[in-house]
């Protein structure tokens, strides 16, 4: 199985976008990969497109935009993690032998689909019963108090944290950093969760180019970064009450990884987490083994994954700083990884980075643990 790159980046700003449509900010996320890897449309042999509001064609509607058509193009839809498994998709394709360079594009509009708190799918019967996404994270919040003793301030620093990240972020959706009093002070969305701890409505694209080994040194790509592992896993049947505040499925998932990647947690230097709600940072982090179980939001509170600290998470200012369209968010982290293990994140950059990591976790499904997760290590 071919080893698999990452030879080009582009990224639009996340924010709200009521002047372009999906499919124009698909297209800049893919002029801008391609301008970065020194490719032409032409040099790309398939892709692979996550959305999960857009509707149908998304990926035929954003590339045409671009001016690229005429190529195998799968639309891909996981939820929150469509973008990252559009990634996995792409590098399972490089690993397979049956293309040399393909694409990954993650895209959403959601200023223009949707209003409100996510819910499930409204067939599943907890949905029906009026949960919704903040309602669940508030309840793994509280379990998480019980069991561990976190209280509300010490998730409210990794809010403050994640946005003060999205300040040296020109890209981000927020461009102003918060305490955590003024964090504690918004206003409560479910109990112990405040509007600052709570993900926006993002509109915005991200785009990676993926490339064989035998294309990136046919091409010289001194600047590609080595996709060292790419993980995909669906939740388990749920049997039983299980514990909220363990994250088997970041768990296998990370597992899976290490192992393909050929390191440990321990090795990690810094994350890109999928951090919907402030909990959900804690409880991924942990899940990946990069903090002990049920320490981590007090390990924040230490500065110990601050920019400058023992092990740096959401250096972009993660979904709570940086903003969350879906469809895009899984690309956007990836492209961050890319740029941080490249020496190019400006005033946020991680000194010494040589492996990064990536997680995105999205959804939720009747009677299975969540609908998706992706782990992707990368490595220079």
């Amino acid at each position: 199985m071919d080893d698999v790159y990452v030879l080009g980046v582009g990224m639009t700003p996340f924010g709200k976008h009521a002047e372009r449509t999906a499919a124009e900010l698909g297209a800049a996320a893919l002029l801008e990969a391609l301008d970065d890897a020194g490719l032409t449309l032409g040099d790309i042999e398939a892709a692979w497109v996550g959305s999960v509001f857009q509707g149908m064609a998304m990926g035929q509607r954003a590339l045409g935009e671009g001016g690229l058509s005429g190529i195998p193009i799968t639309n891909v839809e996981n939820a929150c993690s469509s973008g990252s498994t559009a990634i996995w998709d792409g590098a399972m394709s490089i690993r397979a032998g049956v293309y040399d360079v393909v694409l990954a594009l993650g895209v959403e509009h959601l200023t223009g689909q949707f209003r409100g708190a996510f819910t499930p799918d409204e067939s599943d019967v907890e949905a029906q019963r009026g949960l919704t996404m903040p309602s669940v994270y508030a309840m793994r919040a509280q379990r998480h108090f019980a069991q561990y003793g976190t209280t509300p301030k010490q998730l409210a620093a990794i809010a403050a944290k994640n946005k003060r990240n999205a300040v040296a972020n020109p890209l981000a959706q927020f461009k102003k950093a918060v305490t955590v009093e003024e964090v504690l002070a918004s206003r409560m969305i479910a109990d112990p969760l405040h509007l600052q701890e709570c993900a926006p409505v993002s509109d915005g694209a991200a785009a990676v180019v993926l490339v064989s080994k035998k294309k990136r040194d046919a091409l010289g790509g001194s600047r590609a970064i080595r996709l060292a592992a790419s993980v995909l896993k669906s939740g388990r049947s749920e049997v039983g009450l299980p514990d909220m505040t363990v994250e088997d499925l970041t768990g296998r998932a990370a597992e899976e990884a290490y192992a393909s990647a050929g390191i440990g947690p321990d090795e990690v230097r810094f994350a890109e987490v999928h951090d919907c709600f402030s909990i959900a940072e804690a409880l991924r982090v942990e899940g990946l083994g990069l903090f002990p179980h049920g320490e981590y939001p007090g390990r924040v509170v230490k500065g110990e994954a601050d920019l400058d600290g023992r092990l740096p998470v959401n250096g972009s200012g993660g979904l709570l700083g940086k903003g969350h369209p879906l469809g895009a968010t899984g690309v956007a982290q990836v492209v961050e990884v890319v740029r941080q293990l490249r020496g190019e994140a400006g005033a946020r950059q991680i000194h010494g980075a040589k492996v990064g990591l990536a997680h995105c976790r999205g959804g939720k499904a009747q009677g299975v643990e969540g609908t998706a997760c992706t782990v992707n290590i990368l490595t220079v």
